[in-house]
């Protein structure tokens, strides 16, 4: 592929509207080349002058002690996007605040446009979830420090190596220019990345968010959708984060009733992964009446979702004796250390008009991992999707 490298970006934020005066704290960069290798990287916290909001990024206002501020570091940031294709996952989030800090510095320039590699999932991951733990699940990559900008800007530098592995020759990649921006004044600051600090649990939302399938619907519906996971990690709904939803809504043509069916949909889908394990913890009846309240869900659809079973539980799909049979056209996936070579096993199944893809999603026929009891990122999404997982030694029988 002949194109410009790229620059992956990602924020951590203060809250969701940087109309309503929320802010960047943090900022990272990740260079590939046009194969998707990377050359660099670099991130830095930035002091955004008001209190820190949100407390899923973890940041503290001692961690902001010394911190340049966006002014001091978009010199040098304009530097690192300037020329390359710049990409974030989900997009639309991310360029509201890139673009809103711009136009503070006294940047004058078009505003920074990007590829969305949540939107690319539609292409190159058909039937995965939204969020970016889903895609690198789909490969078998780690996203190692979630709310992290360091951590989330590798995990998708990552992923548009997959994707073009996968498909270096699709039109996506030239459906956003290489960005040719305007200088900005300014004296080169040193950046000051955040030091490492211990994990935090994720809460009920967050985990159940990470598995949530793909809304197959149009791209508006689908940022909206990505835009209400991120208002309800905390199971609060503030009066600015309602309207931010409602101007959304209004902005990319949905109408009222489109939006409660998309409710409705969001409020099944979390139940039915709260029944994944057969049972209702406390915690989990507490966030599905939160969540219910929150999305104007009617009492009556709370109330079902209480009783056993009375939304499909997301379980495994187990593959049943007799019942099971490859057919050209399946996609067969592979996962592991195997005894013989991936490359000798694709010879003989494209040789067979099977098709060997490297990522699990909905439409994989079939998971041929060296152990299957390893819970392994392809492992963890065929357990999603309900695609059999098969040993080696049982894909010869299958054929």
């Amino acid at each position: 592929m002949s194109a410009p490298g790229f620059a992956v970006l990602d924020f951590e934020t203060t809250g969701f509207f940087p109309l309503l005066d929320d802010r960047i704290v943090e900022v990272a960069v990740v260079h590939l080349d046009s194969a998707g290798a990377v050359e660099g990287r670099w991130d830095t916290l930035i002091e955004p002058y008001r209190d820190l909001g949100l407390d899923t990024h973890g940041i503290t206002a001692d961690d902001l002690v010394g911190a340049p501020t966006f002014a001091q570091i978009a010199p040098r940031l304009i530097e690192l996007l300037d020329g390359r294709i710049v990409v974030a996952h989900n997009a639309a989030f991310h360029l509201p605040f890139l673009n809103a800090e711009l136009v503070r510095t006294g940047y004058a320039g078009e505003p920074i446009r990007a590829l969305c590699t949540m939107q690319l999932a539609r292409e190159f991951l058909p039937g995965a979830g939204r969020t970016l733990q889903d895609a690198l699940d789909a490969y078998d990559l780690e996203l190692a420090d979630e709310h992290r900008a360091s951590a989330e800007a590798s995990g998708t530098a990552s992923l548009v190596k997959a994707y073009l592995d996968q498909n270096p020759h699709s039109p996506s990649w030239s459906s956003v220019a290489p960005s040719s921006l305007s200088p900005v004044d300014g004296d080169d600051v040193e950046w000051m990345p955040r030091r490492p600090t211990p994990g935090r649990a994720a809460s009920f939302l967050q985990r159940i968010t990470i598995k949530l399938p793909e809304f197959s619907g149009p791209a508006e519906q689908l940022d909206y959708l990505a835009l209400l996971d991120r208002c309800l990690i905390d199971r609060q709904l503030t009066t600015h984060e309602a309207s931010a939803l409602v101007d959304l809504a209004e902005n990319l043509g949905i109408s009222r009733t489109t939006c409660e069916e998309l409710h409705h949909q969001y409020f099944e889908e979390l139940s039915a992964i709260a029944w994944a394990d057969g049972q209702l913890s406390e915690q989990e009846v507490h966030d599905l009446v939160a969540v219910g309240q929150l999305l104007s869900i009617p009492a009556s659809m709370v109330e079902r979702s209480m009783e056993p079973f009375a939304l499909a539980p997301v379980t495994p799909v187990a593959p049943m004796a007799g019942s099971f049979a490859l057919a050209p056209g399946d996609i067969i996936v592979f996962t592991g250390e195997l005894a013989r070579p991936i490359s000798m096993w694709r010879t003989r199944l494209v040789g067979r008009d099977y098709v060997v893809s490297d990522a699990v999603t909905r439409n994989t026929k079939i998971l041929v991992a060296a152990d299957p009891e390893a819970v392994s990122g392809k492992v963890s999404k065929a357990l999603d999707y309900g695609v059999p997982i098969v040993a080696e030694s049982a894909l010869d029988g299958l054929l």
